[in-house]
């Protein structure tokens, strides 16, 4: 059983490749994101560690996590934000590692496949077999961000200009889908091809 790795820029469509991934081939779909939402709920170790490291006041009534609260402090402050991610990012790629263990044990489903921001800084490719690069030019990007998330063209880019440039992803992936056509099929054979060429089925 065979794990891809699928990253891209901020509005790249990742999600509808996931979509796509597991409507037609059943694929398991691991995002990081979740993941790590899942890691700091109350009773999970990475829950305690964020409060231990920020204090009780990032804490919501019910006691969750204030995400919103927690992202404002430390996108504010390099050091904070550093120290988060060491709480965080290898406990979601410890985590993401015993899922896919266990989907090899199972033998449910044909390949699994894991979406994360930061794959390629993380190093993923420790635990993936290939990394997947989506692409979409940047003003396709942004007319998307305006469309799904009312994001004005100053903050998309702003977002982008953060993210790893096209160059990287590049080098760094083995395979890559244009997915800057609003037609969908264009970006579904790509899929096709890929999984078929690179011996995922």
């Amino acid at each position: 059983m065979k794990v891809i790795g699928i990253t891209g820029g901020v509005g790249a469509g990742k999600s509808t490749v996931l979509d796509y991934l597991n409507r037609r081939y059943h694929a398991r779909i691991i995002q990081a994101d979740l993941v790590a939402h899942h890691l700091m709920e109350p009773g999970m170790p990475v829950y305690y560690k964020i409060v231990e490291a920020f204090g009780s006041g990032m804490l919501k009534g019910d006691q969750t996590i204030d995400r919103q609260r927690l992202g404002e402090l430390v996108f504010a402050d390099q050091e904070k934000l550093e120290k988060l991610n060491k709480l965080v990012h290898p406990a979601v790629k410890e985590y993401i590692a015993s899922e896919i263990e266990e989907e090899r044990k199972q033998k449910r489903v044909p390949f699994v496949a894991v979406e994360a921001a930061l794959l390629i800084e993380d190093h993923y490719e420790t635990i993936c077999d290939e990394l997947w690069y989506i692409y979409a030019d940047e003003e396709v990007r942004e007319q998307r961000l305006l469309a799904s998330r009312s994001y004005t063209r100053e903050k998309s880019r702003s977002i982008m200009k953060q993210q790893l440039p096209d160059d990287i992803f590049r080098e760094s992936c083995q395979f890559v889908i244009d997915n800057s056509s609003e037609i969908l099929q264009n970006t579904f054979e790509q899929i096709d091809r890929g999984l078929i060429s690179h011996g995922i089925l």
